[in-house]
Protein backbone atom coordinates (compact mmCIF):
# COMPACT_ATOMS: atom_id res chain seq x y z
CA UNK A 1 0.00 0.00 0.00
CA UNK A 2 1.68 3.36 -0.77
CA UNK A 3 2.46 5.02 2.06
CA UNK A 4 3.46 8.94 2.51
CA UNK A 5 7.24 8.96 1.03
CA UNK A 6 5.03 6.94 -2.11
CA UNK A 7 2.69 9.96 -1.87
CA UNK A 8 5.03 12.63 -1.38
CA UNK A 9 7.04 11.37 -4.23
CA UNK A 10 3.89 11.18 -6.31
CA UNK A 11 2.99 14.92 -4.69
CA UNK A 12 6.21 16.33 -5.99
CA UNK A 13 6.25 14.62 -9.71
CA UNK A 14 2.69 16.15 -10.18
CA UNK A 15 3.62 19.82 -8.76
CA UNK A 16 6.24 19.94 -11.63
CA UNK A 17 4.13 19.06 -14.49
CA UNK A 18 0.51 19.75 -13.41
CA UNK A 19 0.74 23.43 -11.34
CA UNK A 20 -0.90 26.31 -13.44
CA UNK A 21 -2.67 23.73 -16.08
CA UNK A 22 -5.96 23.81 -17.17
CA UNK A 23 -8.36 20.86 -16.26
CA UNK A 24 -10.28 20.93 -19.61
CA UNK A 25 -12.42 17.50 -18.94
CA UNK A 26 -12.96 14.37 -17.04
CA UNK A 27 -14.39 10.61 -17.69
CA UNK A 28 -15.42 8.45 -14.92
CA UNK A 29 -15.23 5.22 -16.54
CA UNK A 30 -15.58 3.31 -13.33
CA UNK A 31 -17.64 4.85 -10.22
CA UNK A 32 -17.44 2.28 -7.99
CA UNK A 33 -14.29 2.79 -5.98
CA UNK A 34 -13.81 2.88 -1.83
CA UNK A 35 -16.37 5.93 -2.11
CA UNK A 36 -18.55 6.51 -5.46
CA UNK A 37 -17.00 8.66 -7.95
CA UNK A 38 -19.82 11.40 -7.99
CA UNK A 39 -19.91 12.00 -12.11
CA UNK A 40 -22.06 14.61 -12.18
CA UNK A 41 -20.15 16.52 -10.08
CA UNK A 42 -16.74 16.50 -11.46
CA UNK A 43 -17.99 16.64 -14.72
CA UNK A 44 -19.83 20.19 -13.38
CA UNK A 45 -16.73 21.68 -11.28
CA UNK A 46 -13.95 20.52 -12.86
CA UNK A 47 -13.66 21.77 -16.29
CA UNK A 48 -12.37 25.01 -17.30
CA UNK A 49 -10.76 25.12 -13.63
CA UNK A 50 -6.91 25.91 -13.07
CA UNK A 51 -4.45 23.91 -10.74
CA UNK A 52 -3.16 26.33 -7.92
CA UNK A 53 -1.36 23.96 -6.29
CA UNK A 54 -0.55 20.02 -5.39
CA UNK A 55 -0.33 19.68 -1.56
CA UNK A 56 -0.69 16.40 0.43
CA UNK A 57 -2.55 15.70 4.21
CA UNK A 58 -1.64 11.91 5.11
CA UNK A 59 -1.90 9.82 2.16
CA UNK A 60 -4.44 11.69 0.58
CA UNK A 61 -3.12 13.60 -2.43
CA UNK A 62 -4.78 17.44 -2.60
CA UNK A 63 -5.03 19.16 -5.99
CA UNK A 64 -6.00 22.63 -4.96
CA UNK A 65 -7.89 24.15 -7.98
CA UNK A 66 -8.57 28.26 -8.70
CA UNK A 67 -11.89 29.67 -7.52
CA UNK A 68 -13.66 30.41 -10.81
CA UNK A 69 -16.78 32.65 -10.88
CA UNK A 70 -19.53 31.05 -9.50
CA UNK A 71 -16.94 27.93 -8.63
CA UNK A 72 -15.40 28.50 -5.25
CA UNK A 73 -11.90 27.41 -4.27
CA UNK A 74 -11.80 23.14 -3.90
CA UNK A 75 -9.52 20.07 -3.81
CA UNK A 76 -9.39 17.38 -6.01
CA UNK A 77 -8.74 14.43 -3.20
CA UNK A 78 -6.97 11.36 -4.67
CA UNK A 79 -6.25 8.58 -2.33
CA UNK A 80 -4.31 5.82 -3.84
CA UNK A 81 -5.81 2.79 -1.87
CA UNK A 82 -3.32 -0.06 -1.92
CA UNK A 83 -2.90 -0.53 -5.53
CA UNK A 84 -3.74 3.43 -6.95
CA UNK A 85 -1.24 4.97 -9.59
CA UNK A 86 -1.42 8.59 -11.11
CA UNK A 87 0.36 9.51 -14.37
CA UNK A 88 0.71 11.33 -17.35
CA UNK A 89 -0.67 9.81 -20.56
CA UNK A 90 -0.57 11.21 -24.42
CA UNK A 91 -4.19 11.92 -26.09
CA UNK A 92 -4.88 8.61 -27.94
CA UNK A 93 -3.10 6.34 -26.14
CA UNK A 94 -5.22 3.34 -24.99
CA UNK A 95 -5.76 3.55 -21.32
CA UNK A 96 -4.22 0.76 -19.49
CA UNK A 97 -6.55 -1.96 -17.56
CA UNK A 98 -8.01 -1.13 -14.24
CA UNK A 99 -7.95 3.01 -15.42
CA UNK A 100 -10.95 4.11 -13.74
CA UNK A 101 -10.67 8.59 -14.38
CA UNK A 102 -9.02 10.73 -17.07
CA UNK A 103 -8.40 14.12 -16.63
CA UNK A 104 -7.76 15.57 -19.76
CA UNK A 105 -5.18 18.87 -19.12
CA UNK A 106 -4.22 21.83 -21.12
CA UNK A 107 -1.28 21.14 -23.56
CA UNK A 108 -3.17 17.90 -25.19
CA UNK A 109 -2.03 15.88 -22.02
CA UNK A 110 -4.20 13.36 -19.82
CA UNK A 111 -4.21 12.84 -16.25
CA UNK A 112 -4.61 8.97 -15.55
CA UNK A 113 -6.10 7.47 -12.55
CA UNK A 114 -5.60 3.65 -12.41
CA UNK A 115 -6.30 1.54 -9.53
CA UNK A 116 -6.84 -2.24 -10.06
CA UNK A 117 -8.08 -3.35 -6.67
CA UNK A 118 -10.23 -0.06 -6.44
CA UNK A 119 -9.68 0.87 -2.99
CA UNK A 120 -8.76 4.19 -4.08
CA UNK A 121 -10.79 7.22 -4.42
CA UNK A 122 -11.51 10.47 -6.19
CA UNK A 123 -13.57 13.40 -4.53
CA UNK A 124 -14.13 16.79 -4.96
CA UNK A 125 -14.24 18.96 -1.49
CA UNK A 126 -14.69 22.45 -1.23
CA UNK A 127 -11.11 24.35 0.70
CA UNK A 128 -13.10 25.88 3.24
CA UNK A 129 -14.65 22.72 4.27
CA UNK A 130 -11.65 20.29 4.07
CA UNK A 131 -10.36 20.50 7.62
CA UNK A 132 -14.71 19.17 8.68
CA UNK A 133 -14.26 16.68 6.25
CA UNK A 134 -14.62 13.67 8.18
CA UNK A 135 -11.91 11.91 6.14
CA UNK A 136 -9.46 14.45 7.57
CA UNK A 137 -10.79 15.90 10.84
CA UNK A 138 -9.45 12.87 13.12
CA UNK A 139 -6.38 13.25 11.08
CA UNK A 140 -3.43 13.27 13.80
CA UNK A 141 -0.04 15.21 13.10
CA UNK A 142 2.33 14.97 10.03
CA UNK A 143 5.19 12.90 11.34
CA UNK A 144 7.85 15.47 9.62
CA UNK A 145 6.16 18.54 11.06
CA UNK A 146 7.65 20.53 14.01
CA UNK A 147 4.36 19.17 16.02
CA UNK A 148 5.68 15.52 15.56
CA UNK A 149 7.94 15.47 18.93
CA UNK A 150 9.08 13.06 21.69
CA UNK A 151 6.83 15.21 24.35
CA UNK A 152 3.68 14.87 21.87
CA UNK A 153 4.25 11.26 21.49
CA UNK A 154 4.85 10.62 25.47
CA UNK A 155 1.58 12.95 26.45
CA UNK A 156 -0.64 10.84 24.26
CA UNK A 157 0.86 6.96 25.32
CA UNK A 158 0.44 7.31 28.70
CA UNK A 159 -0.91 4.16 30.62
CA UNK A 160 -1.55 2.28 26.98
CA UNK A 161 -1.22 -1.13 26.86
CA UNK A 162 -0.93 -0.86 22.68
CA UNK A 163 2.24 -1.97 21.15
CA UNK A 164 4.22 0.82 20.45
CA UNK A 165 4.05 -0.18 16.65
CA UNK A 166 0.31 -0.11 16.48
CA UNK A 167 0.65 3.48 18.22
CA UNK A 168 3.20 4.67 15.58
CA UNK A 169 0.41 3.45 12.88
CA UNK A 170 -2.46 4.52 14.04
CA UNK A 171 -3.59 7.75 11.78
CA UNK A 172 -5.58 9.53 14.62
CA UNK A 173 -2.62 10.02 16.17
CA UNK A 174 0.14 10.28 13.51
CA UNK A 175 -0.62 9.71 9.84
CA UNK A 176 1.69 8.02 7.45
CA UNK A 177 3.76 6.01 8.95
CA UNK A 178 2.75 2.83 7.37
CA UNK A 179 3.71 -0.70 8.44
CA UNK A 180 7.33 -0.71 6.49
CA UNK A 181 8.54 3.04 8.25
CA UNK A 182 7.34 1.89 11.67
CA UNK A 183 9.48 -1.87 11.56
CA UNK A 184 12.68 0.20 10.26
CA UNK A 185 11.94 3.05 12.51
CA UNK A 186 11.82 0.68 15.38
CA UNK A 187 14.89 -1.40 14.51
CA UNK A 188 16.76 2.42 14.31
CA UNK A 189 15.28 3.84 17.23
CA UNK A 190 16.45 -0.11 19.87
CA UNK A 191 13.00 -0.48 20.43
CA UNK A 192 10.66 -3.83 20.57
CA UNK A 193 7.67 -3.15 18.47
CA UNK A 194 5.63 -5.31 21.35
CA UNK A 195 6.52 -2.97 23.82
CA UNK A 196 3.79 -1.41 25.52
CA UNK A 197 3.79 2.75 23.84
CA UNK A 198 2.63 3.79 27.93
CA UNK A 199 5.94 2.38 28.81
CA UNK A 200 8.10 4.09 26.43
CA UNK A 201 10.12 6.53 28.05
CA UNK A 202 10.42 10.35 27.40
CA UNK A 203 14.38 9.77 26.01
CA UNK A 204 12.79 6.71 24.06
CA UNK A 205 10.11 8.46 22.49
CA UNK A 206 13.00 11.35 21.66
CA UNK A 207 14.94 7.97 19.79
CA UNK A 208 11.96 6.84 18.10
CA UNK A 209 10.51 10.54 16.85
CA UNK A 210 14.22 11.20 15.77
CA UNK A 211 14.06 7.67 13.05
CA UNK A 212 10.90 8.21 12.18
CA UNK A 213 11.61 11.63 10.67
CA UNK A 214 14.82 10.13 9.16
CA UNK A 215 13.28 7.34 7.36
CA UNK A 216 10.32 8.85 5.96
CA UNK A 217 12.66 11.59 4.64
CA UNK A 218 15.04 9.26 3.17
CA UNK A 219 12.28 6.72 1.44
CA UNK A 220 11.06 10.54 -0.43
CA UNK A 221 14.98 11.26 -1.20
CA UNK A 222 14.85 7.54 -2.58
CA UNK A 223 11.54 7.98 -4.37
CA UNK A 224 9.17 5.22 -1.96
CA UNK A 225 9.57 1.85 -1.40
CA UNK A 226 8.30 -0.19 -4.50
CA UNK A 227 7.82 -3.58 -3.45
CA UNK A 228 5.00 -4.96 -5.76
CA UNK A 229 4.26 -1.93 -8.29
CA UNK A 230 4.46 1.21 -7.16
CA UNK A 231 5.35 3.59 -9.68
CA UNK A 232 5.71 7.35 -9.48
CA UNK A 233 3.84 10.00 -12.08
CA UNK A 234 6.73 9.57 -14.96
CA UNK A 235 6.73 5.34 -14.45
CA UNK A 236 10.05 5.24 -11.94
CA UNK A 237 9.61 3.21 -9.42
CA UNK A 238 10.96 3.54 -5.43
CA UNK A 239 14.42 2.52 -4.11
CA UNK A 240 14.09 2.55 -0.51
CA UNK A 241 13.85 -1.17 -0.48
CA UNK A 242 17.72 -1.86 -1.18
CA UNK A 243 17.87 0.05 1.99
CA UNK A 244 15.80 -1.95 3.98
CA UNK A 245 17.31 -3.50 6.98
CA UNK A 246 14.44 -5.77 8.73
CA UNK A 247 10.81 -4.97 6.95
CA UNK A 248 10.89 -8.13 4.57
CA UNK A 249 14.07 -9.90 5.69
CA UNK A 250 12.78 -12.51 7.99
CA UNK A 251 14.70 -15.52 8.74
CA UNK A 252 17.99 -13.75 7.95
CA UNK A 253 20.93 -12.32 9.42
CA UNK A 254 20.50 -8.70 11.19
CA UNK A 255 22.70 -6.43 9.04
CA UNK A 256 24.06 -5.08 12.75
CA UNK A 257 24.64 -7.94 15.21
CA UNK A 258 24.46 -11.23 13.41
CA UNK A 259 21.05 -12.54 15.27
CA UNK A 260 18.18 -13.91 12.77
CA UNK A 261 15.37 -11.35 11.97
CA UNK A 262 12.34 -12.63 13.10
CA UNK A 263 8.74 -11.92 11.93
CA UNK A 264 5.37 -11.95 13.96
CA UNK A 265 1.96 -10.34 13.15
CA UNK A 266 0.38 -7.81 14.88
CA UNK A 267 -2.92 -6.73 14.38
CA UNK A 268 -2.69 -8.52 11.05
CA UNK A 269 0.27 -6.87 9.60
CA UNK A 270 3.41 -8.69 9.09
CA UNK A 271 6.42 -6.92 11.76
CA UNK A 272 9.69 -7.68 11.48
CA UNK A 273 12.30 -7.36 14.32
CA UNK A 274 15.90 -7.90 15.31
CA UNK A 275 15.81 -9.70 18.90
CA UNK A 276 18.89 -8.50 19.89
CA UNK A 277 18.81 -5.01 18.65
CA UNK A 278 15.32 -4.62 19.98
CA UNK A 279 14.78 -6.26 23.44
Amino acid sequence: MPELPEVETVRRGLQRLLKGELIKGVDVRETRLRYPVDTRRLRRELPGRRVKSLGRRAKYLLIRLEEDGSREEAFLVIHLGMSGRIYFSEPGETPQLHTHVIFSISGDRELHFRDPRRFGMVDLVPAALLDEDKRFSNLGVEPLSDECSAEYFFERSRKLRQPVKNFLMDGRRVVGVGNIYASEALFLAGVHPQRAAGRVSLKSWGRITAVVKEVLAEAIRQGGTTLNDFQGPDGTAGYFQVLLRVYGRGGEECLECGSIIRRKVLSGRSTFYCPRCQR
